[in-house]
């Protein structure tokens, strides 16, 4: 097959992709600047890894770059179930397959053969991250405007539980980030794929 053929990722994913990396840097290490305010759970984010310099503008970081990934969420998720994209890349699920795709990895023979197939980890993973994001947006919603969102808030415990869960949800999303690179560092041509699409 040619490879000049072989599209692993449209533009639009590619483009998208890449407005979300950006957000999520920016959402974190503001996140981080805003949590060392009060660091509620008892020990602070070294201040070199903070954007903003203050909690002032810690927060003015973190709401523009909110608006970018909620948009951009929403549209990426509007593009996959409208394209076909997320019932073809992501389901079916297989418990099965899973824990044969996760002791394959183990090995460290997890094949990478076909890059526009995922495998069950990679599916599992990437709808995890849709979910957290879902999760980081209700939380941060209750935090942002907890008056104007009473059921949200109740529904999450309360504005103290809400923070916790939008923490907790922020720092699963860095666990997943880190794991994703180290795998891009491990089968390179998978950056290449998002860069070119080809």
């Amino acid at each position: 097959m040619n490879s000049q053929k072989l599209i692993v990722h449209p533009g639009w994913l590619r483009t998208m992709h890449w407005l979300n990396a950006i957000a999520v840097v920016v959402l974190v290490m503001s996140g981080w600047r805003i949590y060392n305010a009060t660091a509620f759970l008892g020990f602070a984010i070294p201040k070199g890894i903070t954007l903003g310099g203050w909690l002032g503008g810690a927060l003015q970081w973190h709401f523009a770059a909110m608006w970018l990934l909620a948009i951009n969420g929403l549209l990426y998720l509007a593009l996959n179930v409208a394209t076909g994209r997320l019932l073809k890349k992501f389901f079916p699920l297989s418990i099965k397959a899973l824990l044969d795709d996760l002791l394959a990895a183990v090995k460290g023979r997890l094949a990478h053969a076909d890059p526009q197939h995922y495998n069950m980890v990679q599916r599992l993973a990437y709808l995890f991250v849709m979910l957290d994001s879902v999760l980081l947006v209700l939380s941060g919603l209750v935090l942002w405007k907890s008056v104007q969102f009473p059921l949200l808030r109740e529904l999450l415990l309360g504005y103290e539980s809400a923070r916790r869960v939008h923490f907790f949800a922020m720092a699963a999303l860095t666990a997943f980030v880190a794991v994703h690179l180290a795998m891009v560092a491990l089968v390179p041509r998978t950056l290449l794929y998002m860069v070119r699409g080809r």
